[in-house]
């Protein structure tokens, strides 16, 4: 079977940042047959039709006025089941040692989570294309190296890319952007209440039938991997 996989994170600059924003790094991503990509791509054209959204779509982008259409867009991402699913992992900045474990390099210590991401969500004998939304990285081989990582740690499948995109290229990587805001808003907890972006959350919650938190490797739909760097059983 081949697979696509659409990245993308909130803030990627956490581990270095003076001022933090936020205590989770979130990297999330999108999965799903290779051979659905044209059929989802069209239906999100045409969800974008519909409610007259043009240019890129975002978290960021949220408004009171296009609140219906990321709502539409997130029932839709729900109706495709197991089809189409997401996978974040949450990373608590505070509890990161790059000195100790990371070679003092924020941006090898970032691709080291991604790595952690992906690899758990790969299967024997399938074929990986992963497309990563566009970052400026201080060493240019560091989606080569990522990609090397994960054939070395999975013989029996084959990641055939992984390969950087801008967003706005991709509305597959938009809808990866939405959900992976969707996802840190909540864990982070920066919603503002009776806010457009509260509203689309609480919406794919009711969806989901749960709050966005924690799940089990098991969850297919919406995983969210919330990694203990602090040891323990």
């Amino acid at each position: 079977m081949n697979i696509d996989v659409y990245c993308d994170e909130t803030y990627p600059d956490l581990f270095s940042s003076q001022k933090p924003q936020a205590n989770y790094l979130v990297i999330g991503s999108l999965w799903l047959q290779s051979q659905d990509r044209d059929i989802y791509k069209k239906a999100i054209h045409s969800l974008r039709d519909r409610y007259r959204v043009g240019g890129e779509f975002k978290w960021t982008k949220l408004s009171p006025s296009k609140a219906g259409f990321y709502k539409a867009l997130t029932t839709w991402f729900h109706e495709q089941g197991e089809n189409l699913r997401f996978r974040c992992i949450t990373i608590d900045h505070r509890e990161v040692s790059l000195i100790q474990f990371h070679q003092n390099d924020q941006e090898l210590g970032f691709y080291k989570f991604y790595y952690q991401m992906i690899h758990h969500w790969i299967h024997p004998f399938n074929e990986y294309r992963i497309y990563c939304d566009y970052k400026h990285n201080r060493l240019r081989d560091r989606l080569h190296t990522l990609k090397n990582c994960l054939n070395n740690a999975n013989l029996a499948a084959a990641i055939a890319t992984v390969q950087s995109v801008r967003s706005r290229e991709s509305v597959l990587l938009q809808l990866s952007d939405l959900l992976v805001g969707i996802a840190s808003a909540r864990l982070n907890g920066r919603l503002k209440q009776g806010s457009a972006k509260e509203e689309v959350v609480l919406h794919l919650e009711g969806l989901l039938g749960r709050k966005i938190a924690s799940t089990p490797l098991s969850e297919k739909k919406f995983n969210v991997f919330k990694i203990n760097l602090q040891g323990g059983w």
